[in-house]
């Protein structure tokens, strides 16, 4: 599965140091076989900003390969996929539900 397909890529706004908050989450990718999430609001390149959530209890906002989670796998082999039905949020949001127990 194309994580990161030509038609989302050119919606989200381009990483900068200074993006101002709050961004917005446009594109969800998980692990199905595994507690971990990543919520994207821009991307640079290779690079993706947003919230990791590693479902250790602690999501964090930061930048993370699109290549390296292109190539994760799960425990039981599977890929991380992307959230087809995912609606745009705000990470604040997001980090909040997390930090919550929630589920996004």
């Amino acid at each position: 599965m194309d994580l990161l397909p030509k038609e989302i890529r050119e919606t989200i706004p381009k990483y900068t140091p200074d993006l101002e908050e709050p961004a917005t989450a446009v594109v969800k990718w998980f692990t199905p076989d595994a507690n971990a999430s990543w919520f994207v609001a821009a991307v640079d390149g290779d690079r993706a900003w947003g919230v990791a959530d590693l479902g250790l209890g602690f999501p964090e906002y930061g930048s993370f390969s699109v290549r390296e989670i292109q190539t994760l796998t799960g425990p039981l082999g599977l890929p991380v996929e992307r959230d087809k039905s995912f609606e745009p949020t705000p990470l604040a949001d997001i980090l909040r539900t997390l930090e919550a127990g929630g589920d996004v």
